[in-house]
């Protein structure tokens, strides 16, 4: 009886750590003790590798066997570190080779499956960057792990198969008796919903490809049916792909904090969340019993965040968005350990201007109470409105504006705009690190970016009479950089600053 060792992986939010998995086989009587600060689901794991090694023909020894997941002090949770252990004990009884720097990434069932698990793609990244190349994983999890650089992966369907390549006697193995027959994962492109469905609403349309343009926060006020969702759906067809980094990084999220998640391919395509107004504040964002997992506004990072009747959500869910809002990052502390998850999104919102969604309506009579349309848009607090860039109405367009409107642009055509303002963007930002407008730091505007006091004078005026906090002047700078950019002007014009001004505060202006 002796001793084995073999690697896997801890993530903490998006970090990974290498696990050491430690097994030593005492001579006193059967048990299993298990050590390293296991959560309840990795504790399950004791009975589950027993089933899995009898089932595959290796049982454990009848000793006492002690496994160590090393470093100690690191909290671990989940099913992944089911196969190290179980390898580990079978190396440590001498039914199998060891294997140097060898990283197992895998659940194991009862009849000794391997089966995939959330992660994959950080844990690999972070396994490979530790010097631990070559990877074992549940063969559902391998196109995945094959996306990481540099790893050699290799995945498998059950334990026999593991313990076999591990250089385990064929004799003694035993395969689950129902072998599954995987189809190869297909990621089915997502047909987006074109701009050019959108008839009317020009101001709309002007402010979409403005948001698109800077990386602005939107929000839209109108009656029901006056198009606001379908705006707000369109936004992510006229975003730029992701570069390489935004693509790893909106991957790693997307591994970790949607269930049952198999990717094939890195994703490039700006992500899209569209919450329930019931959802709570850790589905938005995140949280959980245990170590936190990422919420909504995370799954949407690098990507938009749209809440739909936003004044049904309730305040405390909305104004926990305004910190990272801020700072594009979200820290979550809970009793078993803390995260840390990226939240730079497009925050989209759309709203009925009452309850009872009449008030703004040509032809219509509102039936609320002054004060019900107070308590109603109360629940948009004043600093998370602060924080949105772009602030519009979109009203019911009448049968004659619709049918006699010109042909609406396509997405495709808007997107060129798009991409050649983000291009001029990234042109002028590149020294400080940014991609966009809406990144630019109040220090930059006041300094570098500093525009002339006869441009500025209007927004002086109207913060010196309190009508725009600091930080909304900041913001309408952003969206006139934004707007000098789509006109191709060096820098703001007087008209550029009166444009932004009117959309931050719902005074009308023509595009």
């Amino acid at each position: 009886m002796g001793y084995a060792r073999t690697f896997t992986v801890a993530l903490l939010g998006l970090s990974g750590h290498v696990v050491e998995v430690e097994a030593d086989i005492g001579q006193t009587l059967p048990a299993f003790v298990l050590l390293g600060l296991p959560d309840s689901s990795l504790k399950e794991s004791r009975e589950r590798i027993r089933s899995a090694a009898k089932n595959s023909g290796v049982p454990l020894v009848p000793r006492k066997l002690t496994v160590n997941l090393s470093p100690a002090g690191l909290p671990k949770a989940g099913t992944a570190f089911d196969l190290a252990i179980v390898v580990a004990a079978i190396q440590a009884a001498g039914q199998a080779r060891p294997t140097d720097r060898c990283v197992f990434l895998a659940e194991t069932g009862l009849d000794g499956s391997l089966r995939p698990v959330q992660g994959v793609y950080p844990a690999v990244s972070a396994a490979v960057a530790a010097g631990h190349r070559v990877v074992v994983v549940a063969r559902e999890n391998r196109a995945e792990a094959e996306l990481v650089h540099g790893a050699e992966v290799h995945g498998f369907d059950a334990l026999a198969d593991v313990l076999r390549w591990c250089g385990a006697e064929d004799a003694r193995l035993r395969w689950p008796a129902h072998r599954r027959v995987l189809e190869p994962a297909v990621q089915k492109a997502r047909a987006r919903p074109d701009l050019c469905d959108v008839l009317g609403q020009e101001q709309g349309r002007w402010a979409l490809e403005i948001a698109a343009a800077g990386g602005h926060h939107l929000a839209m006020f109108g009656p029901p049916g006056s198009g606001k969702t379908m705006l707000a759906e369109r936004l992510p067809s006229i975003l730029p792909a992701l570069d390489e980094s935004a693509s790893q990084e909106v991957t790693s999220i997307h591994s970790v904090g949607v269930p049952d998640v198999r990717l094939n391919q890195l994703m490039t395509e700006p992500p899209w969340e569209a919450p329930h107004h019931t959802s709570s504040a850790s589905a938005i964002v995140g949280g959980g019993s245990g170590l936190p997992w990422p919420g909504a506004i995370s799954r949407a990072h690098h990507g938009v965040l749209f809440l739909d009747e936003a004044p049904e959500f309730r305040r405390g869910v909305l104004d926990a968005l305004r910190q990272p809002l801020e700072s594009g990052w979200i820290t979550l502390n809970r009793a078993q350990g803390s995260a840390k998850y990226p939240a730079r999104f497009q925050l989209v919102l759309a709203a009925n201007p009452c309850p009872c969604g009449r008030s703004l309506s040509v032809g219509e009579v509102c039936s609320c109470a002054p004060r019900e349309k107070r308590s109603y848009l109360g629940r948009l607090s004043g600093p998370l409105m602060d924080r949105i860039d772009l602030q519009l109405r979109v009203p019911k367009l009448s049968w004659a504006e619709i049918s006699q409107g010109q042909v609406p642009e396509t997405s495709d055509i808007v997107a060129g705009r798009v991409a050649h303002a983000r291009a001029r963007a990234r042109e002028r930002l590149a020294r400080w690190g940014l991609s966009c407008n809406a990144e630019v730091r109040g220090s930059q505007l006041r300094n570098e970016l500093r525009l002339p006091a006869s441009v500025l004078g209007g927004l002086r005026r109207l913060q010196e009479r309190g009508q725009i906090s600091l930080r909304g002047c900041h913001r309408i700078e952003r969206v006139a950089w934004t707007l000098a950019d789509l006109d191709d002007a060096e820098s703001p014009r007087q008209e550029h600053i009166d444009a932004a001004i009117g959309l931050r505060t719902g005074v009308g202006c023509s595009a």
